[in-house]
């Protein structure tokens, strides 16, 4: 289980677990290496600096095997004081981190079986302790006691936050990953929806003409054949997005591709004014795809629904924000009844909501019907 969570850290966090690691073998070993040099022990390559190695070892490896290495440890040091050496200064903590390593697993709950099986253990070994001074053999025990407790609290302490960080990294990701499919989901919706009306007016025009003008047929059939390539190429692009294949990726509609597709309006039979005031270039990437996919669903919609022989599209280009505006000459909304927000208005809407712009749609007076966005330029809202 320390292992699968160990996996799903990233690299730099391994990395520098593996440092911890490293780093407290190596100190295990030289802080046993320097008592026995300091306090004079005789032959200490024979007991001492060998249980030094010996733990200091194990705790590279406490990750993965983390009840092992802490049984293991115990056992060290048992079998060290069995032959007839004192513990040693400073074994303790080198347990003590085997110790929080499992109290972080879900195998927590044989911490406090080992470690009261040690302390009984420690309790009688000292029992010799308790007629010379009771009160250093109580602070003993109940010293080793709630090292013990502390040490389980910080491992499950440790587990716990782990486990937040853990939920709340996949939370972040389910977001992320839901904001994208909510994205990829909107411009699938403008593709089609653009694709759908413009070739459909162009084969109605193709099948009309069909035998009295196939020259025009023709044309309507080619016209409808480059919207249909365009609207691929979109798609592919899209999918290339979802499968993390960058060398698929086609830069997205923008305002460079307005007046291609203002073209394929006209050519649908639907007059539209484009009135531009300011400069276009100017506006950057995102704004600018925004602005594009309004233009195209507006009119997109014009031609499915709105019955109109011509559209009226106005772009404002300011330093602080670009406001785009379409209205179209069709039948609106009968009888003055609620607009019907259906995918399209509603994909415009969060498409403006998300960049801190406003959205308004609705009929005009004497017939028509006029989509309105207001969007901020970045920087401008601070």
């Amino acid at each position: 289980m320390a292992e699968s969570f160990a996996r799903r850290e990233p690299t730099p966090v391994r990395h520098f677990a593996r440092i911890i690691d490293i780093t407290l073998a190596v100190l295990t070993l030289v802080f046993f290496v320097a008592v026995a040099l300091a306090t004079g022990v005789h032959s200490p390559w024979q007991g001492q600096i060998p249980l030094g190695l010996f733990l200091g070892a194990l705790l590279l490896v406490r990750r993965r095997w983390p009840m092992t290495v802490l049984l293991l440890s115990i056992g060290g040091v048992f079998v060290y004081h069995l032959t007839g050496h004192w513990s040693p200064p400073g074994w303790i903590w080198p347990v003590a981190v085997a110790y929080f390593t499992v109290a972080t697993t879900p195998r927590v709950r044989w911490v406090p079986v080992i470690g009261l099986a040690q302390l009984v253990y420690s309790a009688v070994d000292a029992r010799w302790v308790l007629d010379r001074n009771p009160t250093h053999y109580l602070t003993h025990v109940v010293g080793e006691g709630l090292l013990l407790a502390i040490l389980i609290a910080a491992g499950l302490t440790y587990a716990a936050t782990t486990r937040w960080r853990e939920r709340l990294r996949e939370s972040d990701n389910r977001a992320r990953a839901a904001e994208e499919r909510l994205h990829v989901s909107h411009e699938v919706h403008d593709i089609i929806a653009h694709t759908l009306a413009v070739v459909g007016v162009q084969l109605n025009v193709a099948a009309d003409t069909l035998q009295e003008d196939p020259a025009e047929a023709a044309a309507a059939l080619r016209l409808a054949k480059d919207v249909r390539n365009r609207a691929m190429s979109d798609l592919r692009s899209l999918i290339a997005t979802l499968r993390d294949s960058p060398a698929d990726i086609a830069p997205q509609a923008d305002l460079a591709s307005l007046d291609a597709l203002i073209a394929d309006i006209r050519a649908a039979g639907l007059e539209v004014i484009l009135d531009e005031r300011g400069d276009r270039a100017a506006v950057s990437a995102t704004p600018a795809i925004a602005v594009y996919r309004v233009v195209q669903e507006s009119l997109a919609n014009t031609l499915k629904h709105g019955e109109a022989s011509k559209a009226e599209v106005t772009i404002g280009y300011r330093p602080h924000s670009i406001t785009v505006e379409i209205i179209d000459d069709g039948r609106g909304v009968p009888g003055g009844a609620d607009v019907a927000e259906g995918h399209g208005l509603a994909g415009m809407r969060e498409r403006v909501s998300a960049l801190g712009g406003e959205f308004t749609a609705g009929p005009v007076p004497g017939g028509g019907f006029a989509v309105r966005a207001d969007i901020p330029v970045a920087g401008s809202m601070a």
